[in-house]
Formats: structure tokens, sequence, C-alpha cells
């Protein structure tokens, strides 16, 4: 009886002990999360380290790459004005590589330029794997004028100078980021001969298509293309979506300007880069948010993020360790 007495008190202490002690669901594991950012910001600026936590807010436990070329934040912010694109690709290349979290592939978020950074990375090397990626405001056409600086920003302006100076000299297709994916309509001869990044990952010299472009864009699970309404900086605003002027006829007027939307593109119609072949198997989403570049307000970014991005992975099973005791 006092062995039956003894038990029992020693089942209620483990029962009373573990109502009073806290527990916490587990996080069930999800697909991680890589993100690229902008021209003149940096891979921990204040932003996207607050950008990043409202994410995490919304998919508890996703692991989240911020992509840098430099620990260095004043050097990283640089970096996006200055450098070589196809040395800097090949060094984010290597680092995803190294990031044991990302081994089995990630979804991918690039801000402005970061985005055609980060379909470039798909194109090229893509292991690990990207699944979805999201680009908001990128110039996949590239742009037909240089982003306007603010006035304080030195840096800008020393990079617009110079581009302006010669967007397609040697030099500044080697170390000024921005002429590296600058198309001018009224010189696409002398872009696709001297361009050593866009004209590159668009496969638009047919005399080095690269086949494997085209076969490691068209695993994309999703391609969302973000168009900001109301852009003046990326010109024009349609490169967002692969659009772009048409090219120049001398004959007509200089401010007679037409669209030519990304169905009608040449690296669409012959997919040269395999973006026909994601959009006809529906895999490419166009979407439009309101406001200038990058307004990101909650109601252009949170609902793209809440479907492409935080995936669980296929092979959780809430059964296995669903609560954990809270150290």
């Amino acid at each position: 009886m006092v062995h039956l007495f003894a038990l029992n008190t020693c089942l209620l202490s483990l029962v009373v002990y573990a109502l009073a002690t806290p527990v916490r669901l587990v996080d069930p594991p999800r697909r991680p999360l890589v993100i690229w950012h902008g021209l003149g910001d940096s891979y921990a600026s204040p932003g996207m380290l607050e950008f990043m936590q409202l994410i995490k807010d919304m998919h508890s436990g996703l692991f989240i790459h911020s992509v840098y070329l430099n620990e260095d934040l004043e050097e990283d912010q640089k970096a996006g004005f200055f450098g070589n694109v196809n040395e800097q690709l090949e060094t984010v290349a290597g680092q995803l590589a190294n990031v044991t979290e990302l081994s089995k592939g990630f979804d991918a978020i690039g801000f402005s330029q970061g985005g055609q950074f980060l379909r470039a990375y798909v194109e090229r090397y893509n292991t690990p794997p990207v699944n979805n990626l999201i680009t908001f405001g990128s110039q996949h056409m590239g742009v037909s004028d240089l982003p306007a600086c603010r006035r304080w920003d030195l840096v800008c302006q020393l990079a617009r100078r110079a581009a302006r100076g010669g967007v397609y000299t040697e030099w500044a297709q080697h170390n000024l980021v921005q002429a590296q994916y600058y198309r001018d309509p009224e010189q696409l001869e002398t872009y696709l001969n001297s361009s050593t990044f866009l004209a590159d990952v668009n496969n638009e010299v047919p005399e080095s298509h690269n086949g494997t472009y085209a076969d490691n864009l068209a695993t994309l699970n999703a391609l969302v293309l973000v168009l900001f309404a109301a852009d003046k900086t990326v010109v024009p605003k349609e490169s967002s979506w692969f659009g772009s002027y048409a090219p120049v006829n001398t004959s007509s007027a200089a401010d007679e300007k037409t669209i030519v939307p990304m169905r009608l593109q040449p690296l669409y119609t012959h997919d040269w880069i395999g973006l026909r072949t994601l959009d006809e198997s529906g895999r490419v989403v166009l979407e439009t948010c309101d406001g200038e570049h990058m307004q990101l307000t909650d109601e252009c970014w949170k609902p793209l993020v809440q479907r492409f991005v935080g995936e669980v992975l296929d092979d959780y099973v809430p059964g296995e360790a669903a609560l954990r005791v809270q150290d």
C-alpha cells in the first residue's frame, strides 16, 4: 500500500511538473530563403534587417541568408556600384554553396538589380538550386537611362558620371555595375558587341548562346516578376517584366518610344533563356505594385512572400517531436 501511495505521488508530481513547465511548438523545417539587396543598400542595413525579421514573423523558424560581397557594410554598399558583375556572381555562387542550410535548395528574393543577379545565378550556377524566385523592380532587359542619385550620395554620383562618360568602354564594362546592364536602343549593335553581363545572361549574342541558361531557368518552380506602377528609376519600368524600348528607327521622332513586351522579345519567342518554357507552363507570375521604385507596402510584398516563400518541406512529420520543453 505504501509503495502504491508513493507511486501515485510520483506520478502526480510528474503531471504537476509537466503542466507547470512551459512548452513551445517546434518550428517545422521550411525551405530557406536567400535575399540579394538592391543598389545603394547593404546586406545588413537597418532596412534589410527589419524586412528579414518581418518575413521570419510570417514564417516562424525560417532560415534567411542575405547575400554580401563584403562583410563591411560600407564596402558592401560600394560593391553595388563598382565591380565586375561576373566576378561578383562567381563569389556569391561560392558563398551560397558553403552555407549548409542552403544545401538542398532555397527560395530567393531579389531587390532591384539583385533580381537580375539572382536570375543570372540560376542560369549559370544553380547549385544549390533555386525553387521560387521573386524579383522586385529588377532590370531584366537592362536600363536605357542610369538611375538618378540623391544629392548627398557621392558614391552614386561618381559612378553615374563615370558610366555616362562611356558605358560601353572596356573599363566601364568591367568596373561599373550599372554599365554592365545598360541596354541602349540607339546602340544595340554596340551593346551586343560590348556588353559583358546582360547580353550574355539574356543569350542575345548568337555566337555565344549557352543552352545551360535555358535549361537551368526552366527548372524554377515559379518566377515572380514585380513591376512598380510609378517607377521612374528603372527606365523603362517594363524591364521588370522583360520589356524594353524597341530599337530606334532613325527616321522616326526621338520621342516616339515603343515598348516591346516580354512575349514579343526575341529571347522569349526563341526561348533563349527558358522564359517561354516557364511561361507556357504557368510558372511566370506578373505582378504590379503601386508606387515608385522599391516602395514596398504591405499590400505589395506580404501576399507574395506568404505564397512563394517559407513552404514547409515534404519530409516534415508533425508527430515527430511536435512539442519541446523550453530550454
